[in-house]
């Protein structure tokens, strides 16, 4: 499972794997892999300069990245308070009647939420790139479309290679024109931020778009034969985030949350912007529902919505409340049916590999000698 770009960045195995959990992508890196660290959720310089410190030690000197989220276009001036002050309080009252509802507890006196999407806001995101460019990191991702341009500029610098998601060709060449160095080609399967184009019909499309840049398919991509699918299709490399989620490196808050992902069907997720404002596939819950039935006031744009619901989802996470409890996740949550160490998925997906271009061997084969 080598390609050009792997070999560019020294990993045995084309597969970029994007986790919130540094344990995960320490573990994807020493499995041959290439582990991708997202950097929302860290609102504190400090936090994220732990984990880059915590992966360095147990990287094994496997070259690894990071993933940002930053708008190209910089909005002055605005701060968390500013855009908290924009929610309406239809809004607001109608979390706490749904919370309400199912009986979900407040957060203890004094306790703050775990988790604030704040990272979405551009000087948040470059406080983190102020503290990751102080580690060698050898890929930065942004999942917005391109970065700003001094940011592409000063990844470039650094010999630090920018890699951007798309969810269409027209999107695609945007990023190539701003100068970045990898698309990744996310089909409407990921879970998260994705468009409406199946990576089946997504990846060749971008691949024709910007060649000769590489791309890396995403979406729905959860086993070896898929890989060499997109291999076929043009890619050079995948990109893969549902698929870690339930192995033993993970730090899913909750057993439950585990549970539920462990027992759902590739049906069993949804598009919704009950998370963050933008349609974002995640577990079908009677929280999406909620957020989604028309006779509800409807979700809030980005960042808007990811402020509103943050201490919801902590307390919704925290007790366990089953009938609510999700989490982004594409529709590749089908084949997640055990708890398995990364190594253990490595194994299974080059084991897929190998079966995979055999068979592709083999029928061509057959069609020479007829």
């Amino acid at each position: 499972m080598q390609t050009e770009l792997s070999r560019k960045l020294g990993v045995e195995y084309a597969v970029f794997g994007f986790t919130p959990f540094p344990a995960v992508a320490a573990a994807i890196s020493r499995a041959g892999g290439f582990g991708v660290l997202g950097a929302v959720r860290y609102t504190a310089p400090d936090d994220l300069k732990r984990d880059l410190d915590w992966i360095e030690a147990h990287v094994d000197g496997k070259p690894y990245g990071l993933d940002v989220v930053m708008p190209a276009k910089k909005v002055e001036g605005v701060t968390e308070a500013d855009v908290e002050a924009m929610i309406p309080e239809g809004h607001r009252q109608f979390v706490k009647d749904t919370l309400a509802r199912y009986g979900v507890p407040e957060l203890a006196e004094g306790e703050a939420s775990g988790w604030r999407i704040t990272g979405w806001m551009e000087q948040v995101a470059r406080t983190q790139l102020d503290v990751a460019f102080d580690y060698p990191i050898r890929l930065l991702a942004n999942a917005l479309g391109s970065p700003p341009a001094d940011v592409i500029d000063r990844a470039h610098e650094q010999d630090v290679l920018v890699a951007a998601l798309a969810g269409s060709a027209r999107h695609a060449r945007k990023h190539a024109d701003a100068g970045i160095d990898i698309v990744v080609a996310q089909g409407y399967e990921a879970g998260g931020h994705t468009g409406e184009i199946a990576s089946m019909v997504l990846t060749p499309e971008v691949v024709d778009a910007v060649a000769p840049l590489p791309v890396l398919a995403a979406g729905g991509i959860g086993s070896g034969q898929q890989i060499a699918a997109a291999f076929a299709l043009g890619a050079q490399g995948v990109w893969l985030g549902s698929l870690w989620l339930t192995t033993t490196e993970a730090e899913l808050p909750s057993p439950r949350l585990i549970e539920k992902l462990l027992a759902a069907g590739s049906g069993d997720t949804v598009r919704s912007r009950a998370l963050t404002g933008k349609p974002a596939r995640q577990l079908r819950t009677e929280w999406t529902d909620a957020w989604d039935d028309p006779q509800g006031p409807g979700a809030l744009p980005m960042p808007l919505q990811g402020l509103l619901v943050a201490d919801a989802v902590s307390r919704i996470q925290k007790y366990e409340v089953e009938p609510l409890l999700g989490t982004p996740v594409g529709q590749i949550v089908g084949r997640m049916t055990s708890e398995r160490s990364v190594q253990a998925v490595f194994d299974d997906l080059t084991r897929g590999f190998e079966q995979a271009v055999d068979r592709v061997n083999r029928i061509a084969g057959r069609s020479e000698e007829q």
